[in-house]
């Protein structure tokens, strides 16, 4: 019963002590009444219906759920916004519940004090905790000293959204204690808490119990995609794959992706979201922002996943700038590969000062040498699941939709221009010209600097020192880029290159020029040759005009055309400019110099062509005399020089004087296979000695070696690694074994194709090479097709007058003239016991070949082999391949520009 209080009043008239009757009133105030309630049996506060449409991603709730049969359980669910963290939480007390009725579920809003009050009083008014409603009470304490009676019984408490944990260690100034001191742990209870962020949950739960969401696998976010899309679904399926990995298989992302499909059916397809999708960075973004699809996201969180990502970053911002810039310049690197030593160089000194403004309390402390604050970037980076680390440790990685999502938050923030420089500073000042030394370093580098080309720096802001910048970068990426063979990289960054120094010099600028002459180069390995011609002849008559007849980089032009005369056969116009340019640099240098020396290999390469042998080796020995003195005999010079003389030596049949060349010049150099580029044409070459001396089981050996290390060194797509493939097919089709043969003519055809275009002259070599081994084979239709293909190309490409269409042309002809299951049983008991027949033609062709050319020459010859047996097919190998360049610079094989990547020539054999 309540207690009651009176109020006694007595009039002027009675004063003093009286006895008996008192004249006064009394009123009676009583407490009001409070009513017993009667508790509701154990409930639920998810504010969110069940998710029909759930997919189980990974292993996360069911983790969460073995976590859950542990009395007292803690555990959080930490990832990046949008990846499903609070979908697996709502999953997990849906199934708590339909497990077990009575338990007590209790959802927290938990993105700060005020709503994680408000969240424990509507949980108290549910559950009808008693004393809720006074005033006075902390309703913290009252919470959890309900929670902890043993008759509440079993109870789930998931904290949402807990991505900022200051306010939940803060001292009340009224009681002196924590929020989280309340919840004490009891073994009655589980506490699930979800976070963006790992740092904000490793005071509260063990390490071992933070359960990291990541992005769905493919299969999953197919799964997800379909059932939120529904009966569109039907749709290509190839366009669903595409696109959920265009959308990094984010939950969040698919789910908006669907709902905008969806809204506008039938006029929206996956194709078509796609389609725009992949059409620009602008129209990614106007698709992300896209906020509808999503019932069950807290209404304080926003359901455009960049939104939700832009929250992060400015919680970074606020607890960490220097986290927050270095975010912001990883954005604009490629998302694969970033490396750690340019971000911690240019960290240390950009984004760092002494005294940061950091709380020393979240463990992020900056009192402590430059390099913890940088590994504290890191960390913190990582723990909002921002940024990976790579297998190796020494890279990170990001999301693409992340560095967009970053990018266009800088925007928001006016900071994109400045990030943007800094970036293409750092890259520029890190990626060095190309040349072969220096690939261990441009390799890793190289996917940033594609990222750099596509972003041309805001020409209305960017001073000119960027811009020039920028222009390195781009020139120095394509220099790269063609000696490791990319060449179709190699040519967008050349023109980029040029545009911009048009811009800063105009079309005559030196810069200009070079990069006009560079970009010939690339044109020339490509095999448009035409194109080539144009551009280094205009750059010729360019720089003559600007710099005079016989200023070292006019020369420079004449060389790159002199080549492009040689790859179309004219050999004269070839050496009429290169006797010129070696008269120009012997004046104006001397022997005793580079480019001098370069300017001598060239004229014996076209000598070589010609086939005048003699007039080639005595230039060459007398440039590799002067060279040894020079330079020495480990220089890369003096290689080329003996790999050239080696070539003469191939050509006149002097093989033991090849071989004895080769192994005294790898003796002299202390050189080894891969330590040099051009390494890897010296062992070629003595293999292919091997082989035309009839040692194939030591060729054969050799030519693995060579094509091992070469797929390492230089990559298993490089034009050298595709010859000394073909190199290889050449061994075992001596040894009988067409079929393996065959099959690796066809792999270097497809990677021609692939690199060069089904239209390069090199690669329609391999398309003649790959008709022969299919016809050795026994393929003789599919042959005949290729070899068809192969002529109407060449016709079209290089001329009925040129000595491949000659070639390819013949071989067609006596095809069709041929008894195919004769030819067949002539070849199985004739082509052995006739190839010193053979071999005898070939000197004949060899000598008549110095009269009128090597390439007529071999047409000749094998017009001779083929009028006398009919059935055994030249394997006509690949032609020349040349690097021809601006400013002598270093090519491939170390090569100065304008001179053949191979020692001429000559790498076929019947």
């Amino acid at each position: 019963m309540s207690s009651i209080s009176s109020n006694i009043n007595f009039g002027d008239g009675n004063s003093g002590l009286a006895l008996g009757i008192n004249n006064g009133t009394v009123n009676f105030l009583p407490r009001p009444m409070v009513r017993v309630e009667t508790p509701p049996p154990p409930l639920s506060t998810v504010p969110f219906q069940r998710d029909l449409d759930f997919v189980d991603h990974g292993t996360s709730l069911s983790r969460i759920q073995e976590k859950g049969l542990v009395p007292g359980a803690r555990a959080a669910i930490v990832g990046l916004g949008g990846v499903g963290k609070s979908q697996i939480a709502i999953e997990y007390c849906y199934r708590v519940r339909e497990r077990s009725p009575q338990t007590w579920v209790f959802w927290l809003h938990a993105s700060n004090a005020a709503r994680l009050e408000q969240s424990c009083r509507e949980a108290a008014d549910r559950a009808k905790i008693p004393g809720r409603s006074d005033p006075e009470t902390n309703i913290f304490q009252l919470f959890n000293s309900w929670l902890n009676d043993a008759k509440t019984g079993e109870w789930v408490l998931i904290f949402d959204n807990l991505d900022d944990d200051h306010f939940l260690h803060a001292a009340s100034s009224t009681q002196g204690r924590s929020i989280w001191s309340h919840f004490s742990q009891s073994l009655s209870g589980t506490i699930i808490i979800t976070s963006r962020s790992k740092r904000a949950v490793l005071k509260l739960v063990e390490d071992r119990d933070i359960i990291q969401v990541k992005p769905m696998d493919q299969s999953s976010a197919i799964s997800l995609f379909g059932k939120k899309l529904g009966t569109e679904m039907e749709s290509n399926r190839e366009d669903v794959n595409q696109l959920v990995k265009a959308l990094e298989f984010m939950p969040l992302a698919l789910v908006q992706a669907a709902a905008y499909i969806k809204r506008r059916a039938p006029r929206q397809s996956v194709g078509q979201y796609l389609a725009s999708f992949q059409n620009n960075d602008r129209q990614k973004i106007s698709l992300l922002h896209y906020e509808e699809g999503h019932l069950r996201r807290d209404q304080e969180a926003k359901n455009s996943i960049l939104t939700a990502w832009h929250i992060s970053f400015d919680h970074i911002r606020e607890q960490r700038p220097s986290a927050g810039k270095l975010l912001s310049l990883m954005s604009f690197f490629d998302r694969q590969g970033i490396p750690e030593g340019l971000l911690r160089v240019h960290t240390e000194i950009n984004f760092h000062t002494i005294n940061e403004d950091i709380d020393d309390n979240e463990g992020y402390s900056d009192q402590s040498p430059v390099d913890d604050m940088f590994e504290n970037d890191i960390t913190m980076l990582r723990d909002y699941s921002m940024i990976s680390i790579s297998a190796d440790c020494d890279n990170f990685e990001m999301h693409r939709l992340v560095q967009l999502a970053t990018q266009e938050w800088l925007k928001t923030q006016k900071d994109f221009e400045q990030f943007h420089e800094q970036f293409i500073k750092v890259l520029c000042d890190s990626f060095p010209r190309g040349c072969f030394e220096d690939w261990p370093i441009c390799e890793p580098l190289f996917a940033h600097v594609l990222r750099a080309a596509a972003h041309e720096p805001n020409t209305e802001s960017s001073t000119k020192s960027l811009s020039e910048k920028w222009a390195k970068l781009l020139y120095n990426g394509s220099m790269f880029a063609r000696n490791r063979g990319y060449f179709n990289d190699s040519q967008r960054l050349a023109e980029s290159y040029i545009a911009v120094m048009i811009n800063l010099q105009g079309p005559s600028g030196l810069k200009t020029l070079r990069g006009s002459s560079l970009l010939g180069t690339i044109l020339s390995s490509k095999g448009q040759l035409k194109k080539a011609k144009k551009i280094h002849m205009q750059g010729l008559e360019a720089r003559k005009t600007t710099l005079g007849p016989d200023h070292p980089r006019t020369l420079s032009s004449m060389n790159n055309l002199a080549t492009i005369y040689g790859k179309l056969g004219g050999w004269s116009k070839a050496e009429d400019l290169q006797v010129q340019v070696l008269k120009a640099r012997n004046i104006m240098f001397g022997l005793e110099n580079l480019d001098t020396l370069a300017s001598m290999r060239l004229l014996a390469s076209t000598y070589q062509d010609q086939g005048r042998w003699r007039e080639s080796e005595d230039l060459n020995l007398e440039a590799l005399d002067i060279s040894k003195r020079v330079l020495g005999p480990a220089h890369p010079d003096t290689l080329l020089l003996i790999n050239a003389i080696t070539s003469v030596y191939w050509n006149q049949d002097r093989w033991k004087e090849g071989e004895e060349l080769v192994l005294q010049a790898l003796e002299a150099s202390k050189l080894v296979l891969g330590s040099k580029h051009v390494t890897f044409a010296m062992f070629h070459n003595l293999a292919m000695i091997y082989f035309k001396q009839g040692r194939w089981k030591e060729a054969e050996d050799l030519i693995l070696k060579v094509l091992e290390t070469s797929k390492r060194v230089l990559g298993p797509a490089h034009p050298v690694t595709l010859i000394i493939i073909n190199s290889q097919a050449r061994v075992y089709s001596e040894q009988g074994r067409f079929k393996d043969a065959t099959d690796l003519h066809l792999q270097v055809l497809e990677a021609r194709k692939h690199a060069l275009g089904p239209k390069n002259s090199v690669t329609l070599d391999s398309m003649n090479s790959s008709a022969h081994g299919l016809r050795q084979s026994g393929e003789e239709k599919a042959a005949f097709q290729l070899m068809a293909d192969c002529v109407q190309l060449r016709n079209r490409i290089l001329g009925p007058n040129h000595p491949d269409t000659m070639d390819s042309t013949t071989t067609l002809n006596d095809w069709r003239e041929l008894d195919v299951s004769a030819s067949s049983q002539f070849k199985e008991t004739s082509a052995e016991t006739n190839r010193s027949e053979v071999q005898s033609m070939a000197t004949q062709s060899s000598e008549q070949g110095s009269l009128v050319g090597k390439g007529r020459g071999r047409a000749l010859f094998t017009h001779l082999f083929r009028s006398r047996l009919r059935n055994i097919p030249v394997m006509a190998d690949v032609r020349t391949m040349y690097v021809a360049g601006p400013e002598n610079e270093v090519g491939p094989l170390g090569l100065k520009m304008g001179e053949s990547i191979w020692p001429q020539p000559c790498y076929w054999d019947p």
